[in-house]
């Protein structure tokens, strides 16, 4: 999140690097901590390469399974040490498959442009 810089009024983002390093830092907890984690990847700006001030973070997950609604999902996984706010999207591995077949834009987007930070899937 900005940060106010001693007593300005001016907000100081954080930087590509900065954030990449803490993005990185959550993801290998949650690898660490997650057994059901299959792969948990950025996309969108900051994926890409666009990213700057006042961008988010977009991120998606795979899990193996869950009984907890889509929309609920994101609200059991701690956020709040990454630099910047972000949007978790979580999917079950059934989920996952069903959406890259689906062929809409959004999932032809996440399966070409997402970068993985845990990928065992492959494991």
């Amino acid at each position: 999140m900005p940060v106010k810089s001693s007593s300005s009024s001016v907000l100081v983002w954080p930087t590509r690097a900065e954030v990449d390093s803490r993005l990185r830092r959550w993801a290998a907890h949650n690898e660490a901590t997650r057994p059901d984690l299959l792969r948990l990847g950025c996309f969108g700006s900051f994926a890409s390469g666009d990213w700057g001030v006042g961008s988010d973070l977009d991120l998606v997950a795979v899990v193996r399974d869950t009984a907890v609604p889509f929309e609920r999902r994101a609200l059991e996984w701690d956020l709040t040490s990454l630099p910047v706010s972000a949007d978790l999207l979580i999917y079950t591995e059934a989920e996952w498959t069903a959406f890259l077949t689906s062929r809409t834009r959004f999932a032809r987007t996440l399966g070409t442009d997402t970068k993985w930070l845990v990928d065992r899937s492959t494991r």
